[in-house]
């Protein structure tokens, strides 16, 4: 019942997104959808909440009068425990479903006015709290002025309008605490949207069946952890798709970039019933920039798809960070690939596992890349496993990937594992697919650590060494297949026989030409 329901939710959902489409391009459309649903999703927690508590009382919560005395007293306890408990308030006028209903009224239905005082109360509601950080600027793309929803006030309006009327249809079902669903379809359609974003779907979205490799090897032999950290987190999905290979996460951490970006991955992980007090992502550049609050923090799993070859700064003043000095050189300033490898590095606890997604380059360039990849392998032997995925299964970018598997206690000391799945995929539309078979093929593998032909290798730390610390995966697993062997004599013998063909089958056209009187074309 809960998956057809999930179903249901996506394919509800992403047709009331598709009310937008045209209007705008798909990463901004996307800001106001999920916005609006993530709006839904607060004021029915708000509503199941408050009609808790109310209930010995036999009073629902959006039938309080809040212009009595008594109704004030009532809304300012349930405020307080409400702030404490879910980190924001909301009052019954400031409900979903009241702000949809006014706006699908024939007459007195204009709501952009109230809808972003609303927006803006469920913010100011935490200021002072320790939710504060985690709500401050959370609805800022949501614009509800901006030309894009209409040309007119009254345009926007009953744009607006016309969304959530069809949102305020949907059942959330947020009282059936088995099952995640709402989550799930919120993930959808961040994956919906990214398939339509192009290029910069990169910024906030790992495909699904990546992240799941990642999640899973991240969290081999775990029960639970303490803690999880994604450094250029995205929209959060990522340390989402950890914290479902698990019974429990601690704590997830994370750092991003984009201020839009990072607003959804704060939204996603309210929606997804993560407490506001578990989690704790910060707005900045990592690289040049990382949150001071996790300087001195150091995580059980740590997870991350950073920008391809990004620029950075390269300055001489990370000489001396403790995240980069031990190396005795920086990351080319074209290519930071190999700075956020050392950043998570330096966090990664003892008896902990990270993996990364990176351009195949890290493999092999040399320079200051080739100086960093050997004092990881010889000085630091972090390396744990290199496996090479399938080219164009990234939105955005063609380019073939690999996952680098990195531990500071390796219970496999003396090899790296090596695997190869870049010919496992099917093609669906313009983009390869890893199949759920071929996700198990990976992590079954990485797991059992085997060689496996024409597919893994366990490899000595010594031939790592011989081929001076460059990790190309052909140079370990050998993908080749050797053309079946040619019998020269036979090829020679059918050669001959096709000659005395060729020969007789001159003779009759002669003859024919000859009868016909006419010049044979031989």
């Amino acid at each position: 019942m809960a998956e057809d329901h999930k179903k249901t939710l996506q394919s509800q959902l992403w047709n009331i997104a598709n009310t937008l489409r045209g209007k705008m391009g798909a990463d901004e459309f996307r800001d106001y959808i999920l916005g609006f649903i993530f709006y839904k999703y607060l004021s029915e927690r708000m509503h199941l909440f408050a009609d808790e508590i109310l209930k010995q009382d036999e009073i629902r919560f959006d039938a309080i009068d809040e212009g009595s005395a008594a109704g004030q007293k009532m809304l300012a306890e349930i405020q307080e425990e409400s702030v404490d408990r879910l980190g924001y308030f909301l009052k019954p006028s400031e409900l979903f479903h009241k702000v949809a209903e006014k706006g699908a009224q024939k007459a007195n239905n204009f709501i952009l006015e109230d809808l972003t005082a609303i927006l803006k109360h469920i913010e100011a509601s935490t200021m002072g709290h320790d939710s504060e950080d985690d709500f401050e600027g959370l609805f800022e793309d949501l614009d509800l002025g901006s030309s894009k929803l209409g040309k007119t006030e009254n345009q926007k309006n009953e744009l607006v309008a016309k969304v959530l009327a069809h949102l305020d249809k949907i059942d959330f079902r947020l009282a059936d605490t088995e099952a995640d669903v709402l989550g799930d379809a919120y993930e959808y359609l961040i994956g919906q949207f990214a398939s339509g974003a192009g290029k910069k779907a990169g910024e906030f979205y790992t495909p699904q069946e990546v992240s799941t490799i990642l999640a899973k090897i991240v969290t081999t032999g775990k029960k639970s952890l303490r803690s999880a950290y994604d450094p250029t987190c995205g929209s959060g999905s990522l340390l989402l798709r950890v914290a479902k290979e698990v019974e429990d996460v601690g704590h997830f951490y994370g750092q991003e970039m984009n201020p839009t970006t990072y607003n959804l991955a704060r939204m996603n992980m309210i929606l997804h019933g993560v407490h506001y007090q578990r989690f704790d992502l910060k707005n900045e550049d990592t690289l040049e920039h990382p949150a001071p609050e996790h300087a001195g923090l150091r995580f059980e799993a740590i997870v991350a798809n950073p920008p391809f070859s990004a620029n950075w700064s390269a300055s001489a003043i990370h000489e001396n960070d403790d995240r980069f000095s031990p190396y005795g050189r920086l990351a080319p300033k074209t290519k930071a690939d190999f700075a956020f490898v050392q950043h998570m590095v330096h966090h990664l606890d003892s008896g902990a596992t990270m993996a990364c997604v990176l351009p195949h380059g890290v493999l092999f360039r040399g320079a200051a890349e080739g100086h960093i990849r050997k004092y990881l392998i010889e000085d630091c032997n972090y390396l744990d496993a290199v496996i090479g995925l399938p080219a164009n299964i990234f939105y955005g970018t063609s380019i073939p990937t690999c996952i680098l598997v990195l531990k500071k206690q390796r219970e496999h000391p003396n090899d790296i594992l090596f695997i190869d799945a870049s010919q496992h995929f099917e093609k669906v539309g313009n983009q390869n697919q890893l199949r759920p078979e071929d996700i198990e093929r990976i992590v079954s593998t990485y797991r059992k650590r085997e060689s496996i032909e024409k597919f893994s290798k366990v490899s000595e730390s010594s031939e790592v060494e011989a081929n001076d610390y460059n990790l190309n995966i052909p140079r370990y697993v050998d993908t080749f297949d050797a053309e079946d062997a040619v019998d020269l004599d036979e090829v020679a013998e059918k050669l001959a026989a096709l000659e005395k063909d060729m020969g007789d089958a001159n003779k009759v056209v002669a003859v024919l030409c000859a009868e016909l009187g006419i010049k044979a074309p031989f």
